[in-house]
């Protein structure tokens, strides 16, 4: 029989046979007995299957490994001893691979020179290192302990990433808000003024007196400064060329719109444009408002650059300002908020925000976020 269908044989007997049913329902974590020695890989099963947990059993390194690669365990129990692959190197190739680098380890062996043996143990992520025959109360406290500690591990994920769902969803609810209050402001109001522009040139044409000509000239103004504030509003809620010409020209948009507000310079450095996922690239354009945000607030600074490059894989911001920088505890205090929702907005997407600064001498703001889909270039 080959090695894969053995380890198959294995698994496939262990959820059958080695542990009893549990409660309908209740999540059981997975234990990892490999052991080369048949009879010592049935006590550790008899010894182990009062937890009501799913064993699952490996004769060699190679077995394990296998299943390493399949499974998330809660701890691993690993014979030193074994032909082939022994315990301190499967221990360290299960250490080296991302599924299981966290996966606890304990080692069991009969070795005379236990504490060569055990400091080995130690250096490739054992977590302990008992000796055979083991005493069951005390490997069954053991184990026992790991598997609270997965068990709880796995609700708190579940609870993040309940959270996480519930934070996009939020988000994703407020920015569909957001596109509707603009059209409608910008359609319906904007039609509105628009008529009233047309009905006082009008009475512009047929009024002769010059109090009453001076009199609609002033409400044609002011008519005028409403639908800016109108557009202004409207593209603050939702840029239209996000939708429109894609991330680079929104980026570029408010760069520009952000020195003409604030006065301060503002040097953006971009790639060609091309179209991207619309809600990735809404992300990373309501970052880059955010950080403008927090440099006109509170950075006092003269001059702010952009940089915003795009890989294969992922999109990558940078801005950086010479204002009088953050201090750590800035970064972790109560009125951090804005910080954290960029970095919450980014994890949305598997992306990360890191902010360095040194006070009096600026801060840099680095995105980056996978790029995910891309509808290839504008023409």
């Amino acid at each position: 029989m080959s090695e894969t269908a053995t380890a198959e044989r294995v698994v496939d007997s262990s959820e059958s046979a080695a542990a009893p049913e549990a409660s309908a329902g209740t999540p059981r974590a997975k234990i990892l007995v490999v052991d080369d020695e048949p009879k010592s890989l049935y006590a550790l099963q008899e010894l182990l299957s009062s937890l009501e947990q799913n064993l699952m059993v490996a004769q060699s390194g190679e077995e394990a490994l296998k299943l390493a690669l399949k499974h998330d365990f809660a701890v691993i129990l690993l014979d030193v001893r074994m032909p082939g692959l022994d315990g301190f190197e499967t221990a360290k190739l299960i250490r080296g691979r991302e599924r299981s680098k966290q996966t606890p380890i304990i080692f069991l062996t009969a070795q005379a020179d236990e504490m060569n043996s055990m400091f080995r143990g130690y250096a490739v992520g054992a977590v302990d290192y008992l000796m055979k025959p083991v005493v069951p109360e005390v490997l069954k406290s053991k184990v026992s302990i790991f598997v609270e500690l997965h068990m709880k591990s796995e609700r708190l994920r579940e609870s993040e990433d309940k959270l996480r769902r519930l934070a996009a969803h939020l988000i994703s609810v407020r920015e569909e808000e957001r596109a509707h209050i603009a059209r409608e402001i910008h359609d319906e109001l904007g039609q509105v003024l628009t008529g009233i522009k047309m009905e006082v040139g009008w009475l512009q044409k047929r009024l002769k007196e010059p109090a009453l000509l001076e009199k609609t000239e002033s409400m044609s103004k002011l008519i005028d400064s409403t639908v800016q504030t109108v557009r202004k509003i409207a593209t603050g809620l939702r840029p239209e060329m996000l939708d429109d010409m894609g991330l680079v020209a929104a980026v570029g948009w408010q760069a520009k719109e952000f020195q003409k507000r604030t006065g301060i310079r503002c040097r953006a450095k971009l790639p060609p444009e091309s179209k991207y996922d619309l809600e990735i690239s809404t992300c990373v354009f309501r970052i880059f408002q955010e950080i403008l945000t927090n440099v006109a607030r509170h950075a006092r600074a003269t001059r702010v650059d952009v940089e915003l490059s795009v890989t294969e894989e992922r999109f990558n911001l940078e801005v950086v300002d010479n204002g009088v920088g953050i201090a750590d505890s800035d970064l972790h205090g109560r009125k951090s908020l804005g910080l954290l929702g960029m970095q919450e907005r980014a994890m949305l997407f598997g992306g990360e925000v890191g902010i360095t600064g040194t006070p009096g001498q600026g801060t840099r703001v680095s995105v980056s976020i996978p790029i995910g889909r891309t509808t290839g270039p504008i023409p």
